[in-house]
């Protein structure tokens, strides 16, 4: 049984990370064709073809690498001040072919010529006016930010309900409600084993403080938070407390004497000091909110997933050295789609945790892993989309300022230059998506650490 869940929650996130691939590439593809573009290919997957289907000028399909997608729009690159695009004589069916002839010789720019004349291979007579690279800027933007949009927008539809309704499991808030009483005092270090028979008795177990009462006052203050009850503990050091509670409705005063133990100030501060303790452990909700609260928590995703970008390549290093064993893996250390797959999994088959707290997992999953493509994608680096905006942007400035200079136009903004940083992005994006796939594979992450 654990085995089939276990394979049901794989299935159930490798469908979704698919289907959120089959709707980025629709960004694409729903205003290139708006715009007047043609599109010839739209496809789930890369490799061979598994399966494939003619509808009008675009082939619809689905190869065998589930590793992403791409849309084929035709046009995307424009023939360079040095490439003439001319004819080639006529295809089996009397169609007109053409060629892109580069004067020049080396190998990027070899490159770029080659590129240059398989984009204009898939060009036919009445073609002209829906080149992508025709299109004004403002489309080509639109037209390339639809998919990382879609992405951010499918985390934005799982986000807002999951947060209005279970709560956000990243922001959580403590009650100054006792979720559960210490029998004893133990050192911090030590904090999850039994009591022994040496160990003092906690003061909030000898006063009769029980899971479920509502801490009211401390020493005649009103509690307002748990942040608050945990100040006034701390700062009782050994000193006698009133506390005010509420049991089953009614309100009625306990009398504690907390004591003095070495505990660390917070979770990003763990040196042990000594401060005052009484041994209440709070009740924790998570935070709800409506779709405001979900745009703020994602105003603050996107900081975070900047920064985690600007260290990728170090943690992806990281995963690395952990492969041939010259370090343990970095439990915050970046996943593929593998590695999602089994975190999936092992939600699902876990016996504990109830239903609902592993259907929320599995969103969150799938939430988490499209905002972090659709942040990604709108990186101003090809081949990513971003890059393509960038470009778009950069066509729009420039044609604005010879405008205002009573310059020239400048014309279309040439992409095709940029190829050879397409193709080295292209590679380490590779290279990174490799070792992240065998590390997932060779030293997983895992739920339970």
């Amino acid at each position: 049984m654990t085995a089939l869940l276990y394979l049901s929650g794989v299935v159930i996130f490798v469908v979704a990370i698919l289907a959120s691939i089959g709707l980025h590439e629709l960004g694409h593809l729903i205003p290139a064709k708006a715009f007047g573009g043609k599109v010839t290919q739209y496809f789930i997957g890369f490799g061979p073809t598994v399966w494939s289907k003619q509808v009008g000028e675009t082939e619809y399909g689905v190869k065998a690498i589930p590793l992403g997608g791409y849309v084929k729009i035709v046009g995307m690159l424009p023939p360079g001040a040095e490439d003439l695009a001319e004819p080639a004589g006529f295809d089996e069916n009397g169609a007109p072919l053409f060629k892109v002839r580069q004067s020049n010789t080396g190998m990027f720019t070899q490159l770029i010529s080659d590129a240059r004349s398989a984009e204009w291979e898939l060009i036919e007579p009445g073609d002209e006016e829906r080149l992508f690279y025709r299109m004004p800027w403002w489309k080509k933007v639109v037209v390339m930010a639809g998919g990382p949009t879609v992405n951010i927008l499918i985390a934005l539809a799982i986000f807002a309900p999951v947060f209005a309704t279970y709560g956000n499991p990243s922001d959580q808030r403590a009650e100054p409600v006792v979720a559960d009483v210490s029998a004893c005092v133990v050192p911090a270090s030590e904090d999850q084993r039994e009591c022994r028979s040496d160990d003092p008795v906690a003061p909030a177990y000898a006063a009769g403080i029980r899971a479920g009462d509502e801490l009211v006052s401390f020493n005649g203050v009103q509690i307002t938070d748990w942040e608050m009850l945990q100040d006034l503990i701390r700062g009782n050091a050994d000193g006698r407390a009133e506390i005010v509670i509420r049991r089953d409705g009614a309100e009625q005063t306990v009398v504690a004497t907390t004591t003095v133990t070495a505990r660390p100030t917070s979770t990003e501060d763990t040196t042990p000091v000594q401060v005052g303790f009484l041994g209440v452990t709070p009740e924790v909700d998570n935070v709800t909110g409506g779709l405001g609260y979900t745009l703020g928590q994602m105003g603050g995703m996107t900081v975070d997933t900047l920064q985690a970008m600007v260290h990728l390549p170090q943690k992806v290093w990281g995963v690395a050295k952990a492969i041939v064993g010259l370090e343990e893996r970095d439990p915050m250390s970046p996943v593929s789609i593998v590695g999602g797959g089994r975190l999936a999994g092992e939600a699902v088959s876990n016996e504990i945790a109830p239903g609902v707290d592993k259907a929320v997992y599995l969103l969150m999953l799938v939430a988490g892993f499209n905002f972090f493509i659709g942040m990604f994608n709108f990186l101003p680096l090809l081949p990513l989309d971003g890059g393509h905006i960038a470009g778009a942007l950069y066509e729009a400035a420039r044609r604005a300022l010879a405008r205002l200079r009573r310059r020239p136009d400048p014309g279309h903004f040439d992409t095709a230059k940029l190829l050879p940083v397409a193709y080295v992005v292209g590679s380490a994006l590779l290279v990174m998506g490799m070792v992240l796939i065998v590390g997932d594979l060779v030293v997983p992450l895992s739920l339970t650490g």
